[in-house]
């Protein structure tokens, strides 16, 4: 199979400076020492109340960073207009509410088909690859190809949260996720994936063949804790190699 390409979401760092207020730690090292252990992208969500990534931030690594930034993002006039005029490789359209801890469940795309699909439009024509974070339902595939989008990230959160619970429960989501990305395949979309991933369950995710990218990032940067980043990158880079075999 074709290998899965690994995007690293750095948001975590972002977090523990913002919790003291101190100019550190910065995003790009942690972005480089992830690319050094394999990763393909970087993933960071500039939020609409900035509780962690910082406009500065995302600028910075546009800048210099060496592999591809992938921004997350409402459908928010500020950000869009930031999007364009920095002009990210990867842009990817999510749900965001204040009192959140993280984005929880997937874009209204069929709900919402005026706004996304005029936020698809101006941020492909500034030259972004599109992509709408969705729930694994039909409805919303076939939405997300209406609205432009390129490619889909399927919300695997319901799996990651259903194998703490009940195997059976995890089965029944994996083959949701595994059903939303045959039909988005057919449709003609790029199919990523990501939400809850970690050692012990992204390897499932990772055998589906119509995947090719994951993105992961607070068990990337919980694990790096005790292991250092660029090694907690590497092991789920090793995981998603082993899953592909």
């Amino acid at each position: 199979m074709q290998r899965i390409r690994l995007g690293v979401n750095i948001d975590h760092v972002a977090t523990l400076r913002q919790v003291r207020g101190t100019p550190y730690p910065r995003l790009l090292p942690a972005a480089l020492e992830a690319i050094a252990g394999g990763c393909d992208s970087i993933t960071v969500h500039l939020r609409e109340d900035r509780r962690h990534v910082q406009q500065s931030d995302v600028e910075e690594l546009r800048r210099d960073l060496p592999k591809p930034l992938n921004l997350e993002m409402a459908v928010n006039e500020e950000i869009l207009c930031l999007a364009e005029r920095i002009e990210p490789a990867y842009c990817c359209l999510v749900p965001e509410r204040r009192e959140e801890l993280t984005t929880e469940g997937g874009l209204d795309v069929a709900g919402q088909s005026g706004s996304v699909t005029d936020a698809c439009r101006r941020l492909a024509a500034a030259g972004a690859r599109v992509s709408l974070f969705i729930d694994p339902e039909p409805r919303q595939v076939k939405a997300a190809v209406h609205a432009g989008a390129g490619a889909v990230e399927i919300h695997t959160g319901l799996y990651a949260n259903a194998l703490g619970n009940e195997k059976r429960s995890g089965r029944e989501a994996l083959q949701r996720i595994a059903t939303a990305a045959e039909e988005g395949r057919r449709l003609g979309l790029e199919i990523h994936a990501g939400h809850g991933l970690h050692l012990e369950n992204v390897r499932a995710v990772a055998s589906l063949p119509e995947i090719v990218e994951l993105n992961i990032g607070h068990s990337i940067i919980a694990r790096a804790v005790f292991v250092g980043l660029r090694r907690a990158v590497a092991e789920i880079r090793t995981a998603l190699n082993e899953a592909r075999r």
